[in-house]
């Protein structure tokens, strides 16, 4: 049976999409079967970001009220032929999707997969129940400023009362720079003011900033060997900010 897990974390704009996209990607490189449901019913942007939105002819409120078959409403990746996508309501963002009749959906396709990926939307509200609704496991994505930690730490207390086999943490866009100068919390701060095992950590990259999908990358890669292997090495932003050129690169970003 697959692996059902929800990208979570509260507030808006701290990368869930993009991170569950690009981890999916990285299990897919491996072999793994991999599915990623949109389970974000308003913005709907996990076929956006994987490049496949002008080949979804069908999405879950399609399959739900008997349009066409689960299966008909997946779209694979043509770069990834083990990753699949599940649109949302793309074409009836009106219509009401109950958290039961999604986790039906889910629970049909699981068997053909290793991982089944639920993409949560922002907030904490009933989108979000509707996700964790379908999972067994749960990996929080958050970043280091003081906002999105505010929420994932609400995120989190809610999550705990799901019987959820596991909570993990993912910290995206993290600047070496500033952990190194100590102008912001180190992930492994962070992992301990959340009370949560760290998984992944994601640095902060002009191309990860816009919501690129490139297939993972060594920091999406880390994270999905971390997943598939149970490993738990953890990629490190201060590496290239290190030494006497990374203190010209410390400067350099820092004048920008």
């Amino acid at each position: 049976m697959a692996r059902k897990i929800v990208f979570t974390g509260g507030k808006g704009g701290v990368g869930k999409t993009t991170v569950c996209a690009n981890v999916a990607a990285s299990l897919a490189k491996k072999g793994a079967r991999v599915l990623v449901c949109d389970a974000d019913f308003g913005l709907n942007n996990v076929d956006v970001v994987c490049g496949v939105e002008s080949k979804a002819a069908y999405d879950v409120v399609d399959v739900i009220e008997g349009r066409c078959r689960a299966k008909q409403a997946l779209v694979r990746h043509p770069d990834f032929p083990t990753l699949y996508i599940l649109p949302s309501n793309r074409s009836s963002p009106e219509r009401y999707v109950s958290p039961q009749a999604l986790k039906v959906v889910l629970d049909g396709l699981e068997s053909g997969f290793d991982f089944v990926f639920i993409d949560s939307p922002d907030g904490l509200e009933e989108g979000f129940h509707r996700a964790c609704v379908c999972a067994d496991e749960a990996i929080v994505v958050t970043t280091p400023h003081i906002t999105a930690l505010r929420d994932a730490d609400k995120a989190v207390a809610l999550l705990k009362s799901y019987a959820l086999k596991s909570i993990v943490l993912a910290v995206n866009r993290v600047r070496g720079d500033w952990v190194l100068s100590g102008e912001c919390l180190t992930p492994e701060e962070i992992g301990k003011l959340l009370s949560l095992p760290l998984i992944g950590v994601i640095p902060d990259e002009d191309r990860l900033a816009i919501g690129e999908f490139y297939g993972g990358g060594k920091p999406f890669g880390l994270l999905a060997s971390n997943l598939y292997s149970n490993k738990k090495r953890l990629y490190d932003p201060t590496k290239k900010y290190q030494g006497f050129f990374g203190a010209v690169r410390r400067l350099i970003r820092k004048s920008i």
